[in-house]
């Protein structure tokens, strides 16, 4: 996912979104600052399978647009993630944007297998697909800019497991997040894989078109290589079984951008609406 830049880009919320967090933590020992690495789900966990999280997301008081968040699980086993971020209202006439991602990793290690782009950005239109090739150690990237017809090839090494830009909040999840806690992971978005410092700072409760919940907070650390000079993070998980993020709330250098859940929908409900 592209760097966070100065004109008014609401698909890019998406990118506050998800470049942020996680790693791994065990009960003895959840106030050490971890090795950056992923690491295998708890028995504990439980994926939100099928459940469909819809946000608003505000830019300058401005109601700047809407992103959804779904996980599937596929036949082939693996778990599908789908993303998408789209402008509406001012922010849409101003910078027209409809943003569509897709990835899988395993269930079984957290471990992305890949991840498909479709962008629309203004008068820019992108295709990318990333595979995660581990047997070889290396990322796959083919790159369509549809605006010129031009495509791009090309790879980089990548370590044992890593994380993209969608599985990083679900594999944050599926770990222990208690105050205190640091963590660090590597994720890769088609580039050199960078890691990711993030912190657990407190609780609070929050309430948002969704309803009400008791949340804790995670922030990113300046001194992340994904995030510096970016700005800062910080994510609002719901406490409980399903570590739903809540609020997401970025502070850029183009201004501040929230993300707050508007409704949590199921296949089932969602098909009753129609």
């Amino acid at each position: 996912m592209e760097a966070l830049i100065t004109r008014a880009r609401f698909a890019l919320a998406l990118s506050i979104l998800l470049f942020w967090q996680a790693g791994s933590a065990s009960p003895d020992d959840s106030q050490a600052e971890r090795a950056p690495g992923v690491h295998a789900p708890g028995p504990d966990y439980r994926p939100p399978e099928g459940l469909l999280l819809r946000y608003k997301a505000e830019w300058h008081l401005l109601n700047a647009g809407v992103v959804t968040l779904r996980m599937e699980r596929g036949p082939d086993g693996a778990e599908h993630v789908t993303g998408t971020a789209e402008s509406i209202g001012v922010v849409a006439k101003l910078y027209h944007a409809h943003d569509i991602f897709q990835s899988s990793y395993d269930p079984k290690t957290f471990c992305s297998m890949g991840i498909i782009k479709h962008t629309e950005e203004g008068s820019r239109r992108r295709e990318t697909a990333i595979h995660f090739d581990y047997q070889h150690g290396k990322s796959t990237v083919e790159e369509l800019n549809a605006n010129k017809n031009q495509r791009r090839h090309w790879e980089d090494p990548i370590p044992a497991c890593v994380l993209d830009v969608l599985t990083t909040v679900y594999y944050t999840a599926s770990v222990p997040l208690d105050p205190g806690t640091t963590f660090s992971f590597p994720i890769n978005d088609g580039a050199k894989t960078a890691n990711l410092d993030v912190s657990v700072t407190s609780h609070e409760p929050v309430s948002v078109e969704a309803g009400d919940f008791k949340t804790t907070i995670v922030e990113t650390q300046p001194a992340s290589e994904i995030m510096k000079n970016r700005g800062k993070v910080w994510v609002w998980f719901s406490d409980g079984p399903l570590r739903i993020p809540v609020k997401i709330r970025g502070r850029l250098r183009w201004g501040t951008v929230t993300l707050t859940l508007q409704s949590i929908e199921h296949p089932s409900t969602a098909a009753a609406k129609r």
